[in-house]
């Protein structure tokens, strides 16, 4: 029985591997970038199994295991991209392999600039997904081609019979000459410099013979070798020049909620702390970014995403940026190499306190911050064509936090996060045909 079991688990990873792909089971199977430390599998009926769990019950909670590593992975602030870098390799397959955090920096997704260059050297065999998508896209394109070109025949094949039976007429007449003949005397009609070229070669005319022989032949410079530059290129060693790029969603959640990533300050090569951290990506949300020495607002775009990006992170979702789609934030069951995502999300923050309502008029009105109809519908519909489902994420802003700010900084930020609500509410497109019960 045991043999067996060994064998079915052994099946995917040969399948994989005959296949020359990756087991994306085995390689993202942790959602987040820790170690965790399960207890041992009870047996009932095995007295020695209900020993080994007690002895690791009380040895972890005597001398409990870390579940962050050793040393925290590094990243700079950038404020020119507003976004954090990380250049250690370590970290880098770390935060994508656990959790898809980040991007590459010159890729679409997974950072695999070094296996497309290896490749495309000849180092190295096999396909990035780069690769896949644009072979499949090529695929896509030439079998939208060849449909057409079909449709076309059809289409002209029904002419023609259409016309044999005498249901059209397509007789044509140009210069008082059928339409047919007019096309056999213009393919038969030569080009005037050919011709005079033409004629000058059979007067036996050298030059004439030496341009016909010009006109058809297209003069190749020569190339210099390539082959030894090639080869000598090859045996330099390839230097890594991508980093992942961290939103500041993701930056903060990982230094702050996890604490796995130590964000460095680009001037002091000093980690920022959580509060200057907290102000610092407050003022580079929106572009041009504010001054950093005010305490940010309660409605700040930073702390509104983050809110959301917290709130489905701690749900277990994988999420991602929803630019692409016009939509906030893209939710993930497990992950862009598994499956598409299921939801986009759209951020609304919702201003129902009363401090926000003064003058007779809500906080949104003044600002400025009220959607038309006509831009919900036109979101839906697009997310409707992509196949997810539309979800409004409103978020309660609260009054200004002023008891939490010490001078220009949160003290907790914790706290802060306490005092904001999250609703959910799901949006679908209603069709006729498709609701009518």
């Amino acid at each position: 029985m045991a043999d067996k079991t060994q064998a079915d688990t052994a099946k995917p990873a040969l399948k994989a591997q005959r296949n020359g792909r990756r087991n994306f089971n085995a390689l993202h199977a942790q959602l987040l970038p820790l170690k965790v430390h399960p207890l041992p599998t009870l047996i009932p009926q095995n007295p020695i199994s209900i020993l080994y769990l007690a002895y690791t019950y009380v040895r972890q909670i005597l001398y409990p295991p870390s579940s962050h590593p050793e040393t925290p992975y590094y990243g700079y602030f950038s404020s020119e991209t507003s976004s954090v870098h990380v250049t250690n390799r370590v970290g880098v397959r770390a935060f994508w392999e656990h959790g898809f955090f980040g991007k590459g920096s010159l890729s679409r997704s997974e950072p695999n600039w070094m296996n497309r260059e290896k490749i495309r050297r000849g180092l190295i065999a096999g396909e990035t997904s780069e690769e896949i998508t644009r072979k499949r896209r090529e695929e896509r394109k030439v079998f939208k081609t060849e449909r057409a070109r079909k449709l076309r025949e059809e289409i002209e094949n029904k002419l023609k019979e259409e016309t044999k039976l005498g249901k059209t007429s397509l007789e044509v007449t140009q210069n008082g000459a059928p339409a047919e003949e007019a096309m056999k005397s213009e393919e038969t009609v030569e080009p005037p410099n050919a011709g005079a070229v033409l004629e000058s070669a059979i007067a036996g005319d050298s030059e004439g013979v030496t341009q016909l022989i010009n006109a058809q032949e297209t003069p190749v410079d020569e190339e210099p070798d390539l082959a030894a530059a090639e080869l000598e290129a090859d045996e330099v060693e390839i230097t890594n020049q991508e980093h992942l790029q961290l939103d500041l969603c993701e930056a903060f959640f990982l230094q702050y909620a996890l604490g796995v990533l130590a964000v460095l300050s680009p001037t002091t090569q000093q980690p920022i702390s959580t509060s200057q951290l907290f102000r610092l990506f407050s003022s580079h949300a929106a572009f041009p970014p504010t001054p950093s020495q005010q305490p940010p607002a309660p409605d700040n775009k930073f702390m509104l995403n983050y809110i959301a990006y917290h709130h489905f992170r701690s749900l277990g979702w994988i999420v991602r940026t929803g630019l692409k789609f016009s939509v906030d934030l893209l939710l993930y069951n497990r992950g862009p190499v598994f499956s598409h995502a299921e939801f986009a999300v759209v951020i609304i923050p919702a201003f129902s306190h009363p401090y926000w309502k003064k003058d007779g008029r809500s906080h949104v009105e003044a600002k400025g911050m009220s959607k038309q109809w006509h831009w919900l519908h036109m979101v839906n519909r697009v997310q409707s064509q992509v196949r997810k489902t539309l979800v409004l994420c409103f978020i309660e802003v609260p009054p200004p936090w002023t008891d939490e700010v010490a001078d220009g900084y949160v003290k907790d930020v914790g706290a802060v996060m306490k005092k904001y609500k999250v609703r959910e509410m799901i949006l679908k497109r209603w069709v006729p045909n498709r609701s009518r019960d």
